[in-house]
């Protein structure tokens, strides 16, 4: 009983800090794009019109990509860190590559990401997820090596 009982405070403990970087690394994806994401999804769900339903469709997918590649670096780190701090640092570093791939992706793109998803450019929003998601997983096989 008190294995177990020393296992979930050990669940509660990273629990307790990976939450907290997964939440920072939300507002700080949201603090580094030049246009409010909850604000467009929140638009274009009371909106009929179809610009603003993109917007929303885009704006969702992009940050729902940065939130799964985050939180895939942040089960690696879980998993493959030796202390709460080596835990933290990974999910930290998690933060600052997927912000540095999103304005390298808008870089290397012959057209400008952050005027694209406001426009309603869904299939834009759609890749920008996925590179999220793809740097996420690069980047917990990483933590590993």
């Amino acid at each position: 009983m008190n294995d177990q009982l020393a296992n979930i405070l050990n669940f509660l403990t990273y629990l307790g800090v990976t939450l907290p970087i997964l939440l920072f690394g939300i507002l700080a994806f949201m603090m580094t794009t030049p246009y409010n994401e909850y604000k467009l999804i929140r638009e274009g769900a009371d909106s009929d019109d179809p610009r603003k339903m993109n917007a929303a469709k885009a704006a969702a997918h992009d940050l729902g990509g940065k939130v799964i590649g985050l939180a895939i670096v942040l089960a690696s780190a879980v998993f493959h860190s030796v202390s709460l701090l080596d835990l933290a640092m990974w999910g930290i570093l998690g933060i600052i590559f997927q912000v540095a791939v999103f304005y390298i992706f808008e870089l290397v793109t012959p057209f400008r990401v952050v005027s694209e998803i406001p426009k309603g450019n869904v299939s834009v929003g759609i890749f920008a997820s996925r590179l999220s998601v793809a740097t996420g997983l690069l980047m917990a096989a990483l933590i590993s090596y």
